[in-house]
């Protein structure tokens, strides 16, 4: 795609040019890129420093497999020998176990504290009454239910009908026939059972308990011998009319807020349904509420076997005869070998740490974009040419390139130093989450631009969402997603935020090198992800979804809050181009005639050449103001303020107009409105034959501005600034070298490396050279100069005098000032701007002696 002929760059001109200046931006902010970059790896370091020590800890030998001297030949000579056998219990768990050890099958039973009775929720009378509980003897009770209530209490009755019997010297294997519970809480495996390693005792059911049926028992566990109590517990099954009222009854005794954990009253519950002599259909609640909610825990280890083989068994003694028995003698774990403890701290910590080094990137562009805002260096780039395509595109692509090398030096230097949470999982997977994420990342940072108009204010934004959504994350959200209760689709509603999408996903990525690290096996792959458990896929979608839908937001909002378009842009037809014709003199304009009869006679002159110029079909002017009036809105009580009233003015190619007046009058008023920062409120104005109202973007790539303020990058130089502006003004090459030279030359900033020098360093005079270097650079064909003589020494504003008067010879200039001497040097016109509107005008020497 080729410049157009008329000299206007074109969308890839104007991309080059604004990538060559954000690289230069770049590379003078190296500093800051290399404080970034040492944040994750000083949170890498700290991770593999955390876990080095703990691990050191861990390997002593008291968490370590227990070891002996054993004589095994008999010769006096021994060998260090290791096992289970001669392990304490805290080192029991690193043992290689070939042989598991049997535990007796045992019932859940709730601590007599908190056994179900009679309350005012739960009101049956064949509850005790609470009194049980201050002596420690509340029965466990079980709940029965079924459509035939003779039969079913029946069953309940051989449930533990049978006397307890024990072998003392053969403890353990001798419990097969008694009905045996605890009320300890169960573990992930059950290489030992924490009812018999704790100080929990071990309870055996009977219909009635003696007074003296408590002992207690020596009892081998590997190299250590324990004192386990034996106690009698009362077992008390209830007939419940329905499975609705079981349902109701064990929903009333959830217990919650108890300090260690939340508990349910009640044993079991059995709906023997259908149940006869020909037909065996039950179903069984069991109590759960004593298992560690974290990971997976399989049935067994919740103690659900005893309460599935005591329905069968009596249901068998029922039809057989109480001499039937169908034995449980034990449980068991599946064989393993020697454990080495091992705590992976970035998969523990890894969702936290790594959320909060992902979202840093947020209020980094973030702040960027704020402090193009806030300095209006977008509106100037804009002012000088730049499109919103070209800003868009080289804009994102930059900001994605930072993240993306951020990301991936953050990634390298993770595995560089071993840490499983990125080396075991998948690196393509990891790449597409990453880069999906940085893209909404980076969509979103241009959505909430468009809140903020100073730059602290967003760094403190930022700053608060980023700490915030990894506490967040990590406190609340990480709850609810191990919260196997909780419904997956309030899960997903809470990832439509993006910081807990992005912690879904850490999550799952730190869960799966968690387990692979401590199994031996594979983080997440690509089949993974059709695990149901799996959150990844789910979480990739919402993400790429979001990032889509935030972009477009994201253009929409930008070309309605900051380049003042309609909110409804998109259905506006092109306007013509005005070159032309001109429109007709608008019925406000003509009904203004009493307006315009107070006006002095040389205001008046020039409104109705206007009036002409604008019924004609082409004319040599280039600027044309047909009755331009900006007045801003009351607030907190104050009445409205007319700055423009009703602004006639036409401007000839190669005229320099000047604009005096007292501060306030409305010249710069008339200027933003005139560039594009304000609209008008009535009214509008020609430049170059198009209309402000509907052709700005045109206009701009044949405008020049120099601003009140100057609006310069502190870390370009005034060569930097002034080749990308002649960039955008389609110079190249060779010319576009010549003119940045001259340029420079003109306004006395070539010489003794000043021109190399960044513009944050320049005096407020040098600054004010080079905005109006910047306003003539790429030959505009219409330039507006707010004051651009203030604040410099006699000689340098004489010097910017002629390079003005140089200028105007082929443009059109409009120009404010306070300074009549520098009226008089430069404007080949004057116009006195008081209370908003045109006083007089005319050549300096007339307005002069008018004045």
């Amino acid at each position: 795609m080729a410049d157009s002929p008329n000299g206007r760059s074109n969308f890839w001109t104007q991309a080059n040019a604004l990538l060559r200046k954000n690289l230069i931006f770049q590379k003078r902010n190296i500093k800051t890129n290399i404080q970034l970059i040492a944040f994750p790896f000083i949170l890498c370091l700290l991770l593999v420093l955390i876990q080095t020590l703990v691990n050191n800890q861990l390997d002593k030998p008291s968490n370590r497999c227990g070891c002996t001297c054993v004589d095994t030949n008999g010769d006096g000579q021994c060998e260090r020998t290791c096992g289970i056998e001669y392990s304490t219990l805290d080192q029991a768990f690193t043992c290689s176990i070939p042989h598991p050890p049997q535990w007796p099958p045992l019932l859940q039973i709730p601590a007599p504290q908190y056994r179900a009775v009679r309350t005012n929720f739960i009101s049956y009378g064949d509850l005790p009454d609470d009194s049980c509980r201050r002596t420690g003897s509340c029965p466990a009770t079980m709940l029965i239910t079924g459509n035939n209530q003779t039969f079913g209490q029946s069953l309940a009755r051989n449930m533990f009908a049978r006397p307890f019997n024990v072998n003392f010297s053969d403890f353990l294997n001798s419990l097969a026939d008694d009905v045996l519970g605890s009320s300890s809480m169960t573990q992930y495996t059950n290489f030992l059972e924490p009812a018999l390693a704790s100080n929990f005792p071990v309870d055996f059911l009977q219909p009635q308990c003696a007074s003296n049926s408590q002992f207690s028992v020596p009892l081998q566990l590997g190299s250590v011998t324990v004192q386990k109590d034996v106690r009698c517990v009362q077992g008390l099954h209830l007939w419940r009319n329905s499975s609705s009222e079981i349902n109701d009854e064990l929903y009333k005794g959830y217990r919650r807020g108890n300090p260690e954990r939340n508990i349910n009253e009640i044993v079991a519950a059995y709906d023997f349904m259908n149940s006869n002599e020909n037909l065996f259909n039950v179903s069984i609640w069991y109590n759960s509420t004593y298992k560690n909610d974290t990971g997976n825990h399989p049935l067994g280890f919740t103690r659900v076997p005893r309460s599935v083989n005591l329905a069968s068994n009596t249901y068998l003694q029922l039809l057989l005869g109480p001499a039937t028995q169908m034995l449980f003698e034990f449980v068991k774990e599946m064989p393993k070998p020697e454990t080495e403890i091992r705590l992976d701290f970035s998969s523990l910590l890894g969702p936290l740490f790594f959320t909060w080094v992902i979202l840093k990137q947020f209020p980094v562009v973030l702040t960027a974009l704020v402090y193009e805002k806030q300095h209006r260096l977008r509106i100037m780039m804009k002012m000088h040419g730049l499109g919103d395509g070209p800003y868009w595109m080289i804009s994102y692509a930059y900001f994605l390139a930072i993240s993306l090398i951020y990301m991936l030096c953050f990634v390298i230097f993770g595995s560089a130093i071993g840490l499983k949470f990125f080396t075991l999982n998948d690196y393509s997977i990891q790449f597409v989450f990453y880069f999906l994420y940085i893209n909404l990342q980076i969509a979103l940072a241009f959505l909430v631009a468009d809140l903020f108009s100073n730059v602290k204010t967003a760094t403190v934004a930022g700053y608060i969402i980023v700490f915030g959504t990894g506490l967040l994350g990590g406190f609340l959200f990480q709850f609810f997603l191990e919260d196997s209760s909780f419904p997956k689709a309030g899960i997903i509603a809470m990832e439509l935020y993006p910081g807990f999408s992005l912690y879904r996903g850490l999550y799952e990525f730190s869960q799966y090198s968690f387990n692979g690290n401590y199994m031996g096996t594979p983080g997440m792959r690509w089949k993974d992800l059709s695990n149901s458990d799996n959150g990844m896929r789910e979480v990739l979608i919402i993400i790429a979804v979001e990032w889509i839908v935030v972009l477009g937001v994201a253009y929409y909002a930008d070309q309605v809050v900051s380049s003042g378009k309609s909110p409804l842009f998109f259905l506006q037809k092109n306007q013509k181009n005005l070159s032309s014709s001109f429109r007709k003199p608008s019925l406000e304009r003509q009904g203004s005639k009493v307006f315009v009869q107070m006006e002095k006679l040389d205001v008046e002159q020039e409104r109705e050449k206007v009036e002409q110029l604008l019924l004609e079909s082409s004319t040599s002017h280039s600027i044309i103001c047909d009755n331009l009036k900006k007045i801003y809105p009351g607030r907190d009580g104050n009445p409205e303020k007319v700055a423009v009233r009703g602004l006639s003015l036409a401007l000839p190619q190669g005229e320099c107009f000047g604009m005096l007046g007292p501060n306030g009058a409305g010249k710069t008023s008339f200027i933003n409105m005139m560039i594009g920062l304000i609209k008008p409120s009535s009214g509008t104005a020609y430049v170059q034959g198009l209309d402000i109202l509907t052709d700005m973007d045109r206009i701009y790539t044949s405008m020049g501005v120099c601003p009140q303020h100057d609006l310069l990058w502190e870390t370009l130089t005034g060569r930097e600034h002034l080749l990308f502006y002649g960039r955008l003004k389609n110079l190249k090459g060779d010319s576009l070298t010549q003119a940045v030279e001259e340029s420079l030359k003109s306004v006395n900033l070539f010489h003794g490396g000043v021109a190399d020098k960044q513009a944050g360093k320049y005096s407020g005079g040098m600054k004010r050279r080079l905005s109006v270097a910047i306003s003539l650079i790429g030959d505009p064909k219409v330039v507006y100069m707010d004051e651009p003589s203030t604040g410099l020494d006699p000689a340098s504003r004489n010097m910017l005098w002629k390079v003005v008067k140089r200028a105007k010879q082929n443009r059109a200039i409009i120009l404010t000032t306070h300074s009549m001497e520098e009226a008089e040097h430069l404007c080949d016109r004057l116009g006195i701007f008081v209370d908003g509107s045109l006083q007089c005008i005319g050549n300096p020497k007339e307005v002069f002696i008018l004045l």
